[in-house]
């Protein structure tokens, strides 16, 4: 009598999640990117945005279910993207469309990135979620910067550098509501004028950064190229370092002491040697040939004692880009991470580095339902992240392309 009640609620309750689901994705192979796993034949119930459901087979779906066949095919966690300058609707909706489900916002003007961060987190905008950073905290401080903070004009034409000035730029910033600092702490590597080994800050400039933005809830992350930057970042007490291209085993060492995550954006460099891609300058190009290697062998290196990596593009998704976090993905397995490191390097480490592992990130009962579907195992293939077949964001099926059946209702 008792195991007869047990089972007469347990079908309840089913039916009632069930009863008010948006979404049932079915016939899936369920990709565990926590355990390295896969679940084949299983069932996904989505509702209201989360994942609410995954059983192993079929389950008995009530008339009005909206359901999909996966036909065998694999279901991923959406990916992250952790370095990226999206500054427009139509921009963010390319992100989406290859797969990027979350993404974090490196640098607009006007915090356009903290307006498109709110429009989707309202539901107004089909987009990524986004982390927003504003500004950078650089010396040669944006002339839009002063434009929208000129309380600090007396700041204006002057580099912004020494202990109050970083201060008050990173005050600024942290006012308007984003969701972590950038800072540059060596020139950039994407401008035919400007040595990425050069330092711009010290220690002690960088951690008076760090102080300012802890003091609002939130962290730093620091672009750096040469090795004294990221060295003098890492101590100061950055969450990540970007790029890293000339860093040494024993600043790497630091990061595994620190807990500093990396993130290298390797194929926006192999971009840099391509004539006619997102950089087509003939002094970049000779420079990008310099630096590819470099940058491998870093990453190569900090994956091999265990610098927690995180994928990332540095692209805007405009229709110029030609690089995507699928070639990122590529890359790191280049350097020797295994495809299941580096799925985890687009999610679950990823989700670390943003504080979202409660939300995102995996394909989990209760998380959030952003998910792809891929054609292949990507345990066994990365190359399948290029040809995203669907996209599912916050429980909507946003994307979905090839020659399977379309969505069907339960009659």
């Amino acid at each position: 009598m008792r195991r007869s009640l047990v089972l007469f609620v347990c079908l309840f309750v089913q039916t009632a999640v069930l009863a008010a689901q948006d979404l049932v994705l079915t016939n899936a192979n369920v990709v565990d990117v926590a355990a390295g796993t896969i679940l084949e034949g299983a069932t996904v119930v989505v509702s209201d945005g989360r994942i609410r459901t995954i059983a192993s087979g079929d389950l008995e779906l009530p008339p009005g279910t909206e359901v999909v066949d996966l036909m065998g095919r694999f279901l991923a966690p959406g990916l992250f993207d952790a370095h990226v300058h999206v500054g427009d609707a139509a921009s963010a909706r390319r992100a989406l469309e290859t797969g990027v489900t979350t993404m974090r916002s490196m640098g607009t003007s006007h915090y356009v990135d903290v307006g498109i961060r709110d429009l989707q987190a309202a539901g107004h905008l089909e987009a990524p979620q986004l982390l927003a950073a504003g500004y950078h905290v650089r010396p040669p401080a944006a002339e839009a910067f002063f434009q929208d903070h000129p309380e600090l004009g007396h700041l204006f034409g002057q580099e912004i550098k020494g202990d109050e000035a970083v201060r008050a730029m990173t005050r600024a910033i942290v006012s308007r509501g984003v969701d972590f600092v950038k800072t540059n702490a060596t020139e950039r590597a994407g401008l035919p004028d400007t040595d990425p080994r050069k330092e711009f800050y010290s220690e002690a400039e960088l951690a008076a950064i760090v102080e300012e933005a802890a003091a609002g809830g939130i962290g730093v992350a620091a672009h750096a190229h040469g090795d004294a930057g990221a060295r003098s970042a890492v101590r100061a007490g950055v969450r990540s370092i970007e790029h890293g291209t000339y860093m040494s085993p024993a600043t790497l060492e630091l990061m595994v002491e620190r807990g500093t995550f990396l993130v290298p954006t390797i194929a926006v460099v192999r971009d840099l040697t391509i004539p006619g891609g997102s950089y087509d300058n003939p002094v970049l190009n000779v420079r990008g040939r310099h630096m590819l290697p470099r940058v491998q062998d870093m990453a190569r290196n900090a994956h091999g004692i265990g610098v927690k990596i995180v994928a990332a593009t540095d692209t805007g998704y405009g229709p110029e880009n030609v690089t995507t976090l699928a070639h990122e993905l590529m890359e790191l397995v280049g350097i020797g991470m295994s495809p299941l490191e580096a799925l985890r390097a687009a999610t679950t480490t990823a989700a670390d580095l943003f504080g979202l592992t409660d939300r995102t990130g995996r394909v989990e009962e209760g998380l959030e339902a952003d998910l792809i579907v891929l054609e292949r195992n990507p345990l066994e293939d990365i190359g399948v992240m290029q040809d995203v077949l669907m996209v599912v964001n916050d429980g909507k099926v946003v994307v979905q392309r090839g020659d399977w059946p379309a969505r069907r209702t339960v009659s």
